[in-house]
C-alpha cells in the first residue's frame, strides 16, 4: 500500500485498520507514510509500525508495517531501519521468516539515490541466511516487463509491459540473490496484475511488487486488490502464503462491556442512576435466591450502563467515535472510485472529486465535534474534582504514546542477534 496522504495525526490510521480488516490481511507493508522518527500505534485490529526521517527532517518517504494484533506474540518488532527500508521477523516452526518493506526512488531520482537504495537493500538481504525465507514487499517504482527469456530465474510467464531502467536494476538484484518476482508467476485477470495507472497516458503498470527466493512452494497466489481505499493512487498487492506461526494465540470469550465509572463523580448522573435503579427494582419479587441474585445483578448492570454509558478506550480517536457518520460516506466514495477506475472519464472524475470533498468536509466536522466534546469533558471533570477523569482526557487529547524498543548490546557495543544469549 503506497502513497498515503500526509498524516498529521497518527490516529487517522483507523481508516487503514478498517480497510485491512475488511480484506482479512495478516501483515501488510506500507510505503510513503510521511511520518517522522519511528514508533508504533495499536489500533483495534492492527498495530502499525513506522520508520521515517528524523524529527528535524521533512515528511517524505517513510515505510512501515501493519501487523494483526493476534500475531504480535510471533514477531520481532522492526529495528534499525531507514525511511526506505524496514525489516520485520516472523517466528514460525520452520524458522524465522524475514519481511522487508521497501520504497524505491522514482525514475526522476538521481543515480546516486538509486545506487544508495539498492546498496542498502543488498546489505539487508546479505544479512539473511540462505536457508531462511524472505519476502520483500513494496513500491519499487520499477517495471520489470515480461521478457522471461532474458531473466528465466526471476520472472514468470505473466509479466506486464516492458522493462525500464529501474526494472533492470531490480532484476539484476533478483538474479544475484536468486530471487523472483511473484507477481509474474500467476495467471490472473488483467486487472489483477497491475497496481498503478499513469495519470496522463491512463496506462496501467505493475509497480508494486513482492519478491521472494526462487522456491515458490509456500506462495499460493499474488494479485492486486483495487477495492482497498486509503487515499492512494496505488492499489494493494497481496500474496497468499502458507505459513504457521510458532506461538498460537487462543481466543477468549468476550466479557461484559465495562461501565464508565469516571462519570460517578457527576452528581446529576448519580441522581439519575439511583432513580432509575429504584424504578427497575419496583415490583420485582422471587422466592429463589439464585433468581433474586441474577435479577439484582442484571438490573444494576443494565441501569448503570444506561445511565453512565460504556467505558470508551483511553485512546479512541475521532474516526471511531463518529464511525456512524463516516462509514456511509466512505462506502459511497468506494463505489465512486470503483466506477472511475473502470471508466476514467471526465464525468466520473468530477463525481469522484465532489465525493472526496464531501468526505473531507464531514471528516473535519466529526473531528471538530470530537475535540469540542473532549475538551468539555476535561473541563467538567476538573470542575467536579474528578482528577482521574481529567488526566485521562488530557492523555487522550495528547494522543497514544510512542512505543520504542532498544537493542541489547554486548560490552563491546555489538548488537545481540541470537535469542539464546
Amino acid at each position: 500500500m503506497d502513497n498515503l496522504e500526509e498524516v498529521s495525526d497518527v490516529r487517522k490510521t483507523a481508516i487503514i485498520n478498517r480497510e485491512l480488516y475488511k480484506l482479512q490481511l495478516d501483515i501488510v507493508a506500507l510505503q510513503a507514510m510521511r511520518l517522522l522518527d519511528s514508533g508504533s500505534v495499536r489500533k483495534r485490529d492492527y498495530t502499525i509500525f513506522w520508520q521515517g526521517q528524523p524529527l528535524e527532517g521533512s515528511r517524505e518517504r517513510g515505510v512501515g508495517f501493519a501487523v494483526r494484533n493476534s500475531l504480535l506474540g510471533s514477531i520481532v518488532p522492526p529495528q534499525h531501519g531507514s525511511d526506505n527500508i524496514l525489516s520485520l521477523q516472523l517466528q514460525t516452526p520452520a524458522g524465522p521468516v524475514t519481511l522487508i518493506s521497501a520504497y524505491a526512488p522514482t525514475m526522476a531520482s538521481t543515480p546516486e539515490a538509486k545506487d544508495q537504495f539498492y546498496d542498502e537493500l543488498d546489505t539487508a538481504i546479505n544479512t539473511i541466511p540462505q536457508a531462511e525465507k524472505v519476502f520483500i514487499m513494496g513500491d519499487f517504482n520499477a517495471r520489470v516487463g515480461a521478457d522471461r527469456d532474458s531473466w528465466p530465474d526471476s520472472l514468470g510467464r505473466f509479466g506486464v509491459g516492458r522493462m525500464n531502467e529501474n526494472g533492470q536494476r531490480l532484476l539484476k538484484l533478483c538474479s544475484y540473490h536468486n530471487m523472483c518476482v511473484t507477481d509474474t508467476y500467476y495467471n490472473t485477470k488483467p486487472q489483477h496484475t497491475v497496481s498503478w495507472r499513469h495519470p496522463r497516458s491512463k496506462h496501467w503498470h505493475q509497480l508494486n511488487l513482492i519478491l521472494t527466493r526462487s522456491n515458490l512452494s509456500s506462495v499460493k497466489l499474488t494479485r492486486t486488490y483495487h477495492s482497498a481505499d486509503c487515499d492512494t493512487d496505488h492499489s494493494l498487492v497481496c500474496s497468499k502464503v502458507k505459513l504457521s506461526t510458532r506461538k498460537i494465540n487462543r481466543s477468549k470469550s468476550e466479557g461484559w462491556p465495562r461501565i464508565d465509572t469516571t462519570k460517578t463523580h457527576d452528581p446529576n448522573k448519580v441522581r439519575d442512576f439511583v432513580q432509575a435503579l429504584e424504578e427497575a427494582f419496583a415490583g420485582q419479587a422471587s422466592a429463589d435466591a439464585c433468581e433474586r441474585w441474577e435479577s439484582y445483578r442484571d438490573t444494576v448492570y443494565t441501569t448503570a450502563m444506561t445511565t453512565f454509558g460504556r467505558k470508551c478506550k483511553k485512546m479512541a480517536d475521532w474516526f471511531e467515535a463518529h464511525s456512524d457518520d463516516m462509514l456511509p460516506v466512505i462506502v459511497e466514495k468506494l463505489h465512486v472510485l470503483a466506477a472511475y477506475k473502470n471508466n476514467p472519464s471526465r464525468e466520473n472524475l468530477e463525481t469522484l472529486q465532489t465525493t472526496c470533498s464531501i468526505v473531507q468536509r464531514i471528516a473535519r466536522q466529526c473531528a471538530n465535534n470530537f475535540w469540542t466534546h473532549l475538551y468539555s469533558q476535561i473541563q467538567s471533570a476538573a470542575a467536579t474534582g474528578n482528577i482521574r477523569g481529567m488526566f485521562n482526557g488530557i492523555k487522550q487529547a495528547l494522543g497514544p504514546p510512542k512505543k520504542k524498543t532498544a537493542p541489547l548490546e554486548t560490552s563491546t557495543g555489538e548488537i545481540i542477534q541470537d535469542q539464546d544469549k
